[in-house]
């Protein structure tokens, strides 16, 4: 089934039964804050902000909030605040992870420590989900920000990851699309190359749940009508629930033309790792923020 649009997604979260929970790791950031709560005060989520007490009881008092709302828990480092969020994680009390005032590589290094025991079998990837004015429904594209070059086994992951993600978010069968310029295997162009190969490994049975379907353009991809001038029949044609990204270039001029050109809407969440990770720009609108918590916290929900 899955999701038409954001506002869906945010009005089912606001529904659940229990209140997911999201650990915010130094929490101490003011544009953070904003996002959590907006979320808390709508009824999204519960927050348990990790970090410097003293500044994030600033911050809230800056922007209008009752600190009793939150649990708000008093770690010195990264590294510490990191170890505490993952033991909230394996208490069952939190299903999502915020990044606060720390590096991306930080939080990063955090999840892949054997200590904390917080990163999953496989690779570590992102995934944008996008709301488009012209599209039916939210689609998710991989991988935009993390995995640069990623090699055949590489995208299986992007694919692995991606699909998991798509379950938890209510679609039962993901219909993947693995980008290229063509939508025929030409062995001039790597990415091609790969699409077809990673096509026959779903349909051996290698890449499961899901249907992949490449090489496939953009515009086979995601319009009917195109699809249907070029007599390209596949499930996936016009009906994509998950663009697959040549390497993270070309997937992030693409969603960056999205969002600025194209008047999408957007969340992402980073995956690999026991939970899912909100991880958004300082620079990001304040609904991406807010899209991307209401995506977490229903993808990370118990």
């Amino acid at each position: 089934m899955g999701f038409k649009n954001f506002a869906e997604l945010i009005e089912t979260v606001k529904g659940l039964p229990t209140k997911p929970s999201v650990a915010v790791v130094m929490a101490q950031d003011e544009h953070t804050l904003q996002a959590i709560s907006r979320a808390v005060n709508e009824g999204l989520i519960e927050a348990y902000l990790i970090g410097d007490v003293p500044a994030i009881e600033s911050i809230l008092a800056e922007l209008g909030e009752d600190k009793a709302k939150y649990t708000i828990i008093q770690q010195d480092t990264v590294e510490d605040a990191m170890a505490c969020a993952a033991q909230l994680v394996h208490e069952g009390k939190c299903g999502a992870l915020m990044k606060g005032k720390l590096e991306t590589g930080q939080i990063i290094k955090g999840v892949l420590n054997k200590d904390n025991d917080l990163r999953g079998s496989g690779l570590i990837s992102l995934m944008g989900l996008f709301e488009s004015p012209v599209y039916h429904k939210l689609f998710g594209v991989t991988d935009v920000a993390i995995n640069v070059y990623p090699d055949l086994e590489g995208k299986k992951g992007l694919i692995n990851n991606a699909v998991d993600a798509l379950h938890k978010l209510g679609v039962e069968c993901p219909k993947v699309a693995v980008m290229a310029a063509v939508e025929k295997v030409n062995p001039k162009m790597k990415e091609a190359v790969e699409a077809g190969e990673l096509k026959e490994m779903n349909q051996r049975g290698e890449i499961t749940g899901c249907i992949v379907e490449g090489p496939i353009s953009l515009d086979l991809a995601m319009v009917p009508e195109s699809a249907k001038i070029k007599g390209y029949e596949s499930p996936v044609a016009g009906d994509a629930d998950l663009l697959v990204a040549p390497d993270l270039v070309s997937g992030n001029l693409f969603v960056k033309g999205l969002t600025e050109l194209g008047g999408c809407e957007t969340g992402g969440m980073v995956l690999g790792a026991k939970v899912p990770i909100i991880l958004v720009s300082r620079a990001a609108k304040a609904s991406d923020k807010f899209n991307s918590i209401a995506l977490c916290a229903y993808a990370g929900r118990k």
